[in-house]
């Protein structure tokens, strides 16, 4: 039962950011499970700095894109938000119901809170997510890819980040 759920999970590490690939033309982009150890490790710093649930926080940061082992990465113009809710949610069910029920539960409530973005520990995470794709933007523009499209996902970041910090912070940075 849980080599199940580890197998299945560790199939993230195969699942690449489709946006790199397709709107950057990078052919060997960062893996879902690449995305997730950075958002993982930006949650735990920014949680311990403002003294929230970190242990909390780290589960939701490892369960945010769980589900696309199974449905893997949506850019937003494939998929309304609706149904990219509904498939991550059936996913979600599957591959929780691979673990002892008890633990499936508490899973399954923190990846309900991740969804509704309705704690301090979720609407922060939510802002994660999406700094850590512009963090990586800036470090594909390092390596030569393109300035214009990769201004594109950081002007996205921009837009959808609510803390002030994160935006400070994507404010100082520049890209070649």
């Amino acid at each position: 039962m849980l080599f199940d759920f580890f197998y299945l999970a560790t199939e993230l590490k195969k699942v690449p950011r489709k946006g790199w690939k397709s709107k950057i033309g990078i052919e060997h982009p960062e893996s879902v499970a690449d995305h997730t150890y950075g958002t993982a490790l930006m949650a735990m710093v920014f949680s311990d700095v403002h003294n929230l649930d970190t242990e909390k926080i780290l589960k939701m940061a490892l369960l945010h894109d769980l589900a696309e082992s199974v449905t893997g990465d949506f850019m937003p113009e494939e998929i309304s938000k609706e149904n990219k809710k509904a498939a991550e949610d059936e996913a979600i069910k599957e591959i929780l119901s691979k673990l002892p029920e008890d633990v499936a539960v508490k899973y399954s409530n923190i990846w309900d809170e991740y969804t509704q973005a309705n704690t301090k520990e979720s609407v922060l995470l939510h802002d994660i997510d999406k700094f850590e794709m512009a963090i990586q933007a800036v470090k594909y523009s390092s390596e030569g890819f393109s300035n214009e499209k990769l201004g594109l996902f950081i002007d996205s970041a921009k837009k959808e980040i609510k803390s002030k910090e994160l935006l400070d912070i994507l404010g100082t940075l520049s890209y070649k």
